[in-house]
């Protein structure tokens, strides 16, 4: 189906990414001489992505002056300078401005190297309503640029997406891009909660599918994995 909107989650105060963050807000942070928000929007744009929903919080002026300058995709400012609300309850906030159908959701610290083909055309072919109401980018945590910690989900051969166990490892990373039914967010708790809390209900539903992505991809959460992603660049 045509995804048409997209939300961008550029809120956070990037705490990790101190002392770069001291003075910019983390999607401002340079990776390959691009900020970070760039290397999403170039993306969506490629993708045909229209609409891209930037919900900003943390030294907001900053990164809506830089954003103004983009034209395509079109830009849509979700103001969360009141209160920080997570990954979920931001996007609850922005529900007027995604609509009701489908919408993808990127992290503004998700960036690859592409494979064969193009992970996010990819990604909106393989999503089936009727099926799922999520399809989570899903990296090799073995071949992932970055902090990874114990793997995020296991994954059968239909797709389906649990969580890895408390003392287990999992094979596979969340790469920081899904396409959701907005609508799920509705029900979320008021205030501050994670994306987490929509994807639980999921697995318990059978609803929650991954996708393998093609291609390496680095999470640049802190000033060293942005320096091991600089070099991996300068390696290619």
């Amino acid at each position: 189906m045509k995804i048409r909107k997209a939300m961008v989650m550029a809120a956070g105060r990037g705490l990790r990414m101190r002392p770069l963050t001291e003075t910019v807000p983390k999607p401002l942070v340079r990776l390959a001489g691009k900020p970070l928000i760039d290397h999403v929007l170039d993306r969506l744009a490629e993708a045909g992505i229209e609409d891209a929903v930037v919900n900003v919080h943390y030294l907001a002026d900053l990164l809506v002056a830089h954003l103004a300058a983009r034209t395509h995709p079109r830009i849509v400012i979700s103001d969360e300078r009141d209160a920080l609300l997570d990954t979920g309850g931001g996007t609850k906030k922005a529900l007027p401005l995604l609509g009701n159908d489908p919408v993808l959701t990127f992290n503004s610290d998700s960036v690859w190297v592409e494979g064969l083909g193009a992970n996010l055309r990819n990604l909106m072919a393989a999503f089936d309503p009727e099926r799922m109401d999520a399809l989570l980018m899903i990296a090799d945590a073995a071949r992932t640029i970055g902090y990874v910690g114990r793997g995020d989900f296991t994954m059968d051969p239909a797709g389906l997406l649990a969580r890895r166990g408390e003392s287990t490892t999992a094979p596979y990373m969340f790469a920081g891009v899904q396409i959701v039914k907005p609508g799920l967010f509705a029900d979320g708790p008021d205030g501050a909660f994670s994306t987490n809390l929509i994807w639980d209900r999921l697995i318990d539903q059978g609803r929650l599918y991954g996708q393998r992505m093609g291609g390496t991809w680095m999470h640049v959460g802190a000033p060293d994995d942005l320096a091991e992603a600089e070099a991996f660049l300068r390696d290619l």
